[in-house]
């Protein structure tokens, strides 16, 4: 096991991670070595030719080959083409032998068009690591429902905006590599201490919130660890869409909660000072580990990268938070 220390002093972070080399078989998707190909598709909204160049360089600075689909950069009434090229661009990623993982170039909106036109058969008949986040929330919870593990990450923006180089981009690198990090988190006032095991499944509130009851329902799995953020979302909003989870009789799946960044929303609101607070107000009484404030979200460099669809451990002590994977060789 090899030690990385990361140093997010201007961040005022503290975050540390501890790298584990496993390779995951259970499922036929392996972590990537240098030289494999992987897909760039648009499944969401319109995006342009420079962040999905931009996007690749890093890619291939990183060592690996990469391919664009058909219509990735395709444009039609905001989305990056219709539902059926969408879709085409989606299957031949995840049918083509070549292609180990599928890196989405961003997210927006959209991806849910693709789900009904999406088995979980196809999922596990094609199991491929697919990457990203925001949007692409709809895609990885749909992989988890069928087993598949995926990653919530970084997508082609911020790798050509921070070419490869920062702290959050080199974990991602790590990451598809295999080397499965150990994030120590510093303490949260909120925090509600506890220990737990789950599978790590999550991502955008109010995208798998829209997934509710569906096949792809992330909610409908027992025994995980849920995490979330959002951006642009109003706290009544968000308000709504944790009570959606009570009434649904779902709090007993959870094992823990990763509050994530919430930002562009406006407060006070409700007599809450920020989002946090009246998260806090409906979480506390769940009985079950919650952290807050957990560097994932929509600000890049609080976006570090979290493999869904996989069993981890969450420690949430005075003195801050523990989140590893378990072996994947298991």
């Amino acid at each position: 096991m090899k030690n990385v220390c990361v140093m997010m002093i201007m961040l005022c972070w503290g975050l540390s991670l501890t790298a584990q080399v496993a390779v995951n078989r259970s499922l036929g998707v392996d972590f990537l070595h240098k030289g494999d190909t992987i897909a760039i598709i648009s499944p969401s909204s319109a995006t342009d030719t420079a962040t999905i160049n931009g996007g690749i360089r890093t890619l291939e600075k990183w060592g690996y080959h990469c391919v664009v689909g058909r219509n990735a950069l395709n444009h039609y009434h905001g989305f990056a083409g219709t539902i059926d090229e969408r879709l085409s661009d989606l299957l031949w990623a995840l049918r083509e032998p070549s292609v180990k993982a599928v890196m989405c170039s961003r997210g927006g909106d959209g991806l849910a068009h693709l789900l009904v036109h999406l088995p979980l058969d196809t999922l596990r008949q094609y199991p491929k690591m697919i990457i990203g986040f925001s949007d692409v929330t709809a895609l990885l919870c749909a992989e988890a429902r069928a087993g598949v593990r995926g990653v919530h990450g970084s997508m082609c923006h911020a790798l050509k905006t921070y070419e490869g180089n920062d702290t959050v981009s080199q974990a991602l690198r790590r990451m598809l590599q295999g080397d499965l990090p150990e994030y120590r988190v510093p303490p949260h006032p909120l925090n509600v201490e506890g220990r737990a095991e789950g599978i790590v499944v999550g991502g955008n509130l109010s995208v798998f919130n829209d997934l509710a009851g569906s096949d792809f329902d992330p909610l409908l799995m027992d025994g995980i660890i849920l995490f979330f953020e959002d951006t642009g979302e109003g706290m009544s909003k968000v308000d709504r869409m944790l009570h959606n989870m009570e009434v649904r009789g779902l709090v007993p799946h959870l094992r823990a909660i990763v509050v994530g960044q919430f930002n562009k929303y406006k407060y006070p609101e409700n007599g809450f000072n920020d989002m946090y607070s009246m998260l806090y107000e409906y979480v506390q009484h769940y009985g079950i580990p919650v952290c807050f404030d957990f560097p994932v979200g929509h600000a890049h460099l609080r976006n570090f990268p979290l493999l869904t669809g996989t069993k981890a451990t969450l420690e949430v002590k005075g003195d801050g938070v523990v989140l590893r994977y378990e072996d994947c060789h298991q």
